[in-house]
């Protein structure tokens, strides 16, 4: 950059006002945030961030009425992972049970099923057994039906396209290691994980 002496001249003015500026202002302390305090006093209990891997701890408050009751969600700072602070997906944690002061009542607390071909998912009294059957069975017959052992060239590739594999972000290293020493088991080439981390 070719900086002249009218340039040089320009820059040191402005900083020169700055400088002034700054030293004019009034010595003030800062004021800390109003802290938030409970209308009664609730259960507190120890929990750990599910949105990702990382694992920090928090502090769970719940108070009121059955039904109605509110939580506050803080950062446990006796945890040694993340020492009191939270990223703001897990301070956002209250809105798996409370979104907008009201208890949630959109989770899935049932299992849904949406047979072949249907537009909509039922909600039927399944056993949880029945279920995870269901998927394994159904796991397997994908496999046995679209796996290709051999390519078009003879070449060794035991690959199943027909299936892919999403982990979510609240496994951790080991969970993710498993979860990929299956897809690749199970031939999958679609393997993607939300977090990135």
């Amino acid at each position: 950059m070719d900086l002249t002496r009218r340039d040089f001249l320009k820059l040191s003015g402005a900083g020169l006002v700055g400088a002034v500026a700054l030293s004019a202002m009034p010595d003030t302390k800062a004021l800390a945030a109003k802290k938030f305090l409970l209308p009664h006093r609730g259960n507190e209990t120890q929990t750990i961030c599910c949105y990702c891997s990382v694992g920090c701890g928090a502090i769970v408050t719940v108070w009121g009425k059955e039904g109605k009751e509110r939580i506050k969600i803080e950062g446990d700072p006796d945890h040694p992972i993340n020492q009191g602070s939270l990223c703001p997906k897990g301070m956002a944690m209250y809105q798996i049970h409370d979104v907008d002061g009201e208890l949630n009542t959109e989770r899935l607390t049932k299992i849904l099923h949406r047979e072949p071909g249907a537009p909509n998912w039922d909600e039927k009294e399944y056993d949880w057994d029945e279920i995870l059957d269901m998927i394994a069975r159904r796991v397997r017959e994908t496999r046995d039906g679209h796996l290709v052992t051999v390519d078009e060239a003879g070449k060794t590739v035991n690959r199943n396209e027909r299936m892919a594999s999403l982990g979510g972000g609240e496994l951790d290293n080991e969970e993710c290691y498993l979860l990929s020493k299956m897809d690749r088991a199970l031939g999958l080439t679609y393997v993607e994980h939300c977090a990135r981390l």
